[in-house]
């Protein structure tokens, strides 16, 4: 905990539920309670881009955050395993991961993501979102490797 300045840390986490995301949790989870800081997992979700001439019935927003936040609760869950030595706070946004995660960094003392998500490309190092946070962050990044 920074005593000097009277607050708690924050380290923003971006979980998608790909397993790079899961071992960026695990790293800021432990990283947490090495320092008093506080967790805030963070999972973005888009409505999906329309492809092609056809119309296509969506459902409404609040079904793509129904289903986002219950993906956030089971990765949590699965990283937590009933722990109860660290705080961490769930949050769904409505946008696009990469812009969602800086926006929610603001402030933040660390901002930890996985090397690659859902939409990664095969055999690439880093992903697009990964990337764009590392560039546009204002705080320290992260890149957590899947396989480290």
């Amino acid at each position: 905990m920074d005593e000097s300045m009277g607050r708690r840390e924050r380290i923003v986490v971006g979980v998608d539920g790909s397993a790079a995301s899961i071992k960026a949790l695990e790293w800021a989870v432990d990283q947490a309670v090495r320092t008093g800081a506080k967790v805030e997992a963070v999972q973005a979700w888009e409505v999906p881009t329309m492809y092609g001439s056809g119309m296509m019935v969506l459902p409404g927003g609040e079904e793509f955050d129904k289903s986002a936040k219950q993906s956030l609760e089971n990765a949590v869950g699965e990283v937590l395993g009933g722990r109860v030595d660290v705080d961490v706070e769930y949050h769904t946004i409505g946008g696009h991961p990469a812009k969602s995660l800086i926006d929610m960094a603001e402030g933040a003392d660390l901002l930890v993501v996985g090397s690659r998500g859902h939409g990664g490309f095969v055999g690439s190092l880093i992903g697009s979102v990964s990337h764009y946070c590392v560039n546009h962050a204002t705080c320290p990044v992260v890149v957590v490797r899947e396989n480290a």
